[in-house]
C-alpha cells in the first residue's frame, strides 16, 4: 500500500501509519484551520484528533519562566544560573577556557540546565567528560530520519548514504513504524535488477 495522500476525510488510525513531513502537516493544519504551533509530534497528535473527531484541538502555550537578569560576565567561581540560555557570553566564556574547539552540544546543555547552582569550573570538568563519553546520543523521537541512518549504518558500515536514502524513502511510504530493519535493504536488490 502506498501512502495515502493526507485528507479532512482520512482515518486517524491510517493517517498515524504513514511518514508525513512536518510541511505536509502544516500545509493540512493550515487548510483545515488548525494551530500550525508546536513541534511535529504536537501536530501529528492534533491532526489525528481533528481526524477521529471533527473537533478542532487548541493548542496549549507553554509557560514563559522569567529569565534571570542578563549576564555581563563569567569567571570560573560564577554560579550557573537557574533556567540557562546558552547565549554568547556563554559561548565566549567556555571558549576563552576550553579553547576554539568549543561546541554547545545537547548533552552538555542538558548538564547546564540541571545543575544550576554549580560553578562554572564544574561545567568545564563535565564538558571534558561529555566528550571522552562514546556513547550514543538518544535522538528525539521528532527526528526519525537521523535516527534511521544512523540505526542504518550502525548494521552496514559498508554500504553508502544514497543506498541509506534509499532505503528511507522506501520506509516511510510504507504503513507501519519508520524505525531501521534488516529487511529494508531489499528495496536495494530491486533498483539492482531496474
Amino acid at each position: 500500500m502506498n501512502r495515502p495522500e493526507l485528507e479532512k476525510n482520512m482515518n486517524a488510525e491510517l493517517f498515524l501509519k504513514f511518514y508525513y513531513l512536518k510541511a505536509e502537516l502544516i500545509d493540512f493544519c493550515r487548510v483545515n484551520k488548525l494551530s500550525t504551533q508546536g513541534d511535529k509530534i504536537e501536530i501529528t497528535d492534533r491532526i489525528a484528533y481533528f481526524l477521529r473527531t471533527g473537533k478542532r484541538k487548541r493548542h496549549i502555550k507553554k509557560r514563559v519562566v522569567q529569565r534571570t537578569p542578563t549576564l555581563t560576565e563569567l569567571n570560573l567561581n560564577s554560579v550557573i544560573e537557574e533556567n540557562i540560555k546558552c547565549s554568547e557570553i556563554h559561548r565566549v566564556f567556555f571558549k576563552s577556557q576550553i579553547g576554539p574547539t568549543f561546541r554547545f552540544n545537547v548533552k552538555f546543555q542538558n548538564w547546564l540546565k540541571e545543575n544550576s547552582g554549580e560553578k562554572y569550573s564544574d561545567a568545564i570538568k563535565a564538558y571534558q567528560d561529555i566528550l571522552n563519553d562514546k556513547t550514543p546520543t538518544k535522538i528525539g523521537k521528532q527526528f526519525e530520519y537521523n535516527t534511521y541512518i544512523r540505526d542504518f549504518f550502525k548494521d552496514n558500515k559498508n554500504l553508502t548514504l544514497q543506498q541509506a536514502i534509499a532505503c528511507w524513502k522506501f520506509k516511510k511510504s510504507q504503513p507501519g513504524n519508520n524505525n531501521y530493519e534488516q529487511g529494508d535493504l531489499e528495496i536495494l536488490n530491486v533498483f539492482k535488477k531496474s
